[in-house]
């Protein structure tokens, strides 16, 4: 494999890590919140029959969660900004000529 393909591999292998972690989260924060509002709602106290309103403070931890989750999707999916790719390209370069330092140290 050459350096190109091996920079195209890895490059896809972050990809496909970035998708399957947005995933993740999306499956967690749906168990998560289902759960919590069944115990809000005090299913598993009173039986399904006496289904009791949550108040507005039980949405808040699926309101905030799902502000960071639009943000992650937004990061694996949407948007890069300018500013986030310059960076992304620097650190790459950064650590690449590190790795080549050090190799070249010790030859």
């Amino acid at each position: 494999m050459t350096a190109e393909q091996d920079q195209k591999y890895q490059r896809a292998k972050k990809r496909v890590d970035d998708i399957k972690g947005f995933y993740t989260h999306l499956c967690i924060y749906i168990i998560i919140n289902i759960l919590l509002l069944l115990l809000a709602m005090d299913v598993f106290e009173n039986g399904f029959i006496n289904i009791s309103m949550p108040s507005w403070a039980h949405f808040t931890t699926p309101f905030f969660w799902g502000i960071g989750l639009l943000l992650h999707g937004v990061y694996v999916f949407g948007f890069k900004g300018s500013f986030l790719k310059k960076w992304e390209e620097r650190k790459i370069k950064e650590y690449m000529e590190r790795d080549s330092e050090e190799i070249n140290k010790y030859h």
